[in-house]
Order: C-alpha cells, then sequence, then structure tokens
C-alpha cells in the first residue's frame, strides 16, 4: 500500500548501549541500517527524528531524510507528535513508528501494520504474537496484551493475563491448552489526529504504574487494535551482545 510515512525516533543515549543509534553495523551506523529497511516498505517517506546532531549528520551524510527535534520528548510518540506537527500531516495520515534499534525490521511487517490502519476506522494499531512458554509469560519484561473479539486491545500489562485461576491454581509451569495469551511487540502505527492531540492527553496513572506508555490511549478511551503475527520478529537491539548477533547477521547475509 502507498501513503503512510515510516518515523523512527532516534536518541543518542542509551544506558546499556552508549550511542547505541551509531553503533556501527556492516560499515552503516544502526540508524542507517533501520531505516534502510524501512525504506523497502511501501512508505511514502521514511524520516529519521532525532535531537542529537550528530544522529542528523551521519543521516544526511547516507541520504536518509532526517528531523531535528526538541530534546525534552519523554517518549518516542512525543517525538512522533512533534514531526507530525513539523510536517503538517492531515489528521487522516498514517504513520508507522519504528524503533531505532530494529535493524531487522521487516518492511512486509511494516507494510501490513499500515494496511490495518487503512483499513480499519482506528487511531493507533500495534502488532503482537501468541506465546507458548509460561516462562515468558510470567515475565515482567515481557508486556501481555488482552484483545477483544474485533481485535482491539482490552489491555496491556506486565503481568500474566489472562490468569487462568485454576490452571495456575495447580501449575504455573505450563499454560492451558486454548488460553489466549498475546506478547506485545512495541511497534506502532497512528492517524496524525491522535499524533495531534497527543500532548493534550494527560499521563494515566496505569501507564505509570505499570511503564506503559500505550496505556495512555486505552485510559482516554482511543482504540488500539492490534496486528497478530505468526512469529516474533527479531530482536532488536540493547546489550552489546544483541549488537554482535546483528553484525554476525549482516556479514553473513547482507551487503552494502
Amino acid at each position: 500500500m502507498n501513503g503512510f510515512v515510516v518515523v523512527i525516533p532516534a536518541r543518542l543515549a542509551s544506558s546499556r548501549l552508549p550511542e547505541k543509534p551509531l553503533a556501527d553495523i556492516g560499515g552503516k551506523p544502526m540508524v542507517v541500517r533501520v531505516a534502510e529497511r524501512a525504506a523497502q516498505s511501501a512508505a511514502s517517506r521514511v524520516i529519521v527524528a532525532t535531537d542529537d546532531a550528530r544522529i542528523e549528520a551521519v543521516c544526511r551524510q547516507h541520504g536518509v531524510e532526517v528531523l531535528l527535534t526538541r530534546a525534552d520528548h519523554p517518549s518516542g510518540t512525543d517525538r512522533l507528535a512533534e514531526v507530525a506537527a513539523l510536517l503538517a500531516l492531515p489528521d487522516d495520515a498514517i504513520v508507522v513508528n519504528v524503533q531505532g534499534d530494529e535493524p531487522l525490521i521487516d518492511p512486509a511487517l511494516i507494510d501490513r501494520l499500515a494496511a490495518l490502519m487503512a483499513a480499519r476506522a482506528v487511531p493507533m494499531a500495534t502488532v503482537a504474537h501468541a506465546i507458548h512458554d509460561a516462562a515468558e509469560m510470567f515475565n515482567p519484561n515481557v508486556v501481555k496484551v488482552v484483545l477483544d473479539r474485533h481485535g482491539k486491545a482490552l489491555y496491556f500489562s506486565r503481568a500474566p493475563i489472562p490468569y487462568a485461576r485454576d490452571a495456575f491454581a495447580a501449575d504455573k509451569t505450563q499454560l492451558p491448552p486454548g488460553l489466549p495469551v498475546y506478547r506485545h511487540i512495541g511497534m506502532y502505527a497512528y492517524r496524525a489526529s491522535l499524533l495531534h492531540t497527543y500532548g493534550s492527553l494527560a499521563p494515566a496513572p496505569l501507564e505509570q504504574f505499570e511503564a506503559l506508555e500505550q496505556l495512555r490511549m486505552l485510559w482516554h478511551g482511543y482504540d488500539i487494535v492490534v496486528e497478530c503475527v505468526a512469529e516474533a520478529p527479531p530482536a532488536g537491539v540493547d546489550t552489546p551482545e544483541d549488537l554482535a548477533r546483528v553484525r554476525a547477521y549482516f556479514a553473513a547475509n547482507l551487503s552494502g
């Protein structure tokens, strides 16, 4: 499909991997690799949004469109909202947020999320996949999402939801058959109309307790439709070990 914009928020600060967006992967900075993958989607534009002049410089050096944004944004969504304002995007425009630390992102998944937004009259969409491992369900670092019958998110949590009361009372090491457990993947698509109003939405208590910014949307009554995929996308880069894994992948599979 055509007509949507990909925005890649990129901050230089990272507690576990300093200057992560500039990390070299096969001769190019990681943020450039992410932009190149996103450009293989059907997006009409791919834009890096950053508050750092060094990231801006390497993007321009490699021909990647980049916008310099404010440095005081508390989240990637706030940075996207500034981009939507700077570009004066119309309310019905679709903006897909691709994280700046996912150089192996599947362009087809970007297209699927944008197509879902185009097909559904919703302000926001995201991605999830089924969980089959009880340990993953009970891991608070794994964000779970519960869906309604229309594929919209009812709630996101770090807690094990939905909780199979009787089954887990007997055994927490196995998931009972048929339990609909989904892991949330932090990739989002927005209508520009939501981004234009995002700054006026007060943070939600649930968002602050769970440390999950998407709960702000549910708290304020916005629908979030969820695209369920069969398998988890390749993991992003959070640690030096992740970076080594991605560098090895590029060395073995890709060139240029």
